[in-house]
């Protein structure tokens, strides 16, 4: 299995994230790129590249171009305005029927973020670009007849919608990855096209982080070319709370193209199983040419950030039930904050479908 790393993900270190009324080191930091790259050397999967570099057009399928821009500016705008130099971040958040955008840098991430665990540095743009670039790399290697690929992105992307960043994300990887691999007869399938009807060639998105991945539901919920299926703690519950519920299954041309499986505090290794299992049903049954997982390992009974009871033998179980399916597959690396577990927990899902591929 190829595997894409960058080196630019180390360009995104922000001081700090405000959770649950504390000022805290983020929890997504670069030691988790190195943990993870050292126990995939150690463990022999390979081989490894770096990400090669995609248009700006690719992106902008998926994203908007005020968004992008801000993404691209803030940080410039936000310290030339009076900002801290620290980092960006919101303190006042537009809600509900505030639709309007400031033209004060000092209040645009309140319009653009909705959370407080997301700040830009400067270089934040250019690691979150460059993840992207490593998703794509995977996405090429699957329509160049690899069976599998997996793209460490950092930071991850499955909470960035199409104009919003929280939950550590700002670019969707696995959103931009999926759009991608849609051809039709070797050009693209444009938004506006798969909101009207199915193409010939559609892809699954599994999204098996312990957060439910309410960016990636956003960008595909009127689209009937991309099902997205996702295992997660229940939004009663837990981050990010207000996406994500059972009876959230797509509109208009998407209606029945999301699938949403909310699971319980302490849901273990046999009861997660047993839910992938149903999901993994689905996308069969939908009948992708192509699979996009987003990987996050964060249901591990030990990450700081889940409440599930996942042991590190579910990992290798879970690639093995993935590989089942028998698709091309694009592993992209989402969430996972236990660090002395998470390369063992990566590395077991990856051997695991390697071993069943």
């Amino acid at each position: 299995m190829h595997w894409i790393y960058t080196l630019e993900s180390a360009l995104h270190n922000p001081p700090f994230e405000l959770i649950e009324g504390q000022m805290v080191a983020p929890h997504e930091s670069q030691v988790r790129v190195e943990i993870i790259r050292a126990a995939l050397e150690h463990a022999q999967i390979g081989p490894s590249q770096p990400a090669d570099h995609y248009d700006d057009t690719v992106i902008a399928a998926i994203h908007s171009a005020d968004y992008l821009d801000y993404l691209a500016t803030i940080y410039d705008r936000w310290v030339a305005a009076g900002g801290h130099t620290d980092a960006v971040l919101a303190d006042t958040l537009a809600v509900r029927w505030m639709t309007k955008p400031s033209r004060s840098p000092l209040a645009l991430p309140g319009y653009y973020a909705y959370d407080m665990s997301s700040a830009i540095v400067p270089g934040t743009f250019r690691a979150a670009r460059a993840a992207t670039d490593a998703a794509l790399t995977g996405a090429t290697l699957l329509q160049a007849g690899e069976q599998a690929a997996y793209a460490l992105c950092r930071p991850p992307g499955h909470h960035a919608g199409r104009d919003l960043h929280g939950g550590y994300c700002y670019l969707n990887n696995a959103a931009i990855a999926a759009h991608y691999l849609l051809t039709v007869d070797g050009g693209r399938w444009t938004v506006e096209e798969s909101t009207v009807h199915r193409p010939p060639s559609t892809v699954a998105i599994l999204d098996i982080d312990f957060h439910h991945g309410n960016g990636t539901q956003q960008i595909f919920y009127e689209r009937a070319d991309v099902l997205t299926v996702s295992l997660h703690g229940d939004p009663d519950r837990v981050y990010p709370y207000f996406l994500g519920f059972a009876d959230e299954r797509g509109t208009n041309a998407g209606e029945g193209a999301n699938l949403n499986m909310p699971l319980e505090k302490g849901t273990t290794d046999a009861q997660f199983l047993a839910a992938l299992a149903a999901a993994l049903d689905t996308i069969a049954a939908f009948g992708p040419r192509y699979l996009v997982v987003s990987a996050g390992v964060d249901t591990f009974g030990g990450d700081p950030l889940g409440d599930f009871a996942l042991t590190s033998a579910a990992y290798p179980a879970i690639g093995a039930e993935i590989a089942a399916l028998g698709l091309p597959t694009l592993f992209v690396q989402e969430g996972g904050y236990a660090v002395d577990a998470l390369g063992v927990n990566v590395v077991g899902l990856l051997s695991g479908f390697e071993a069943h591929a």
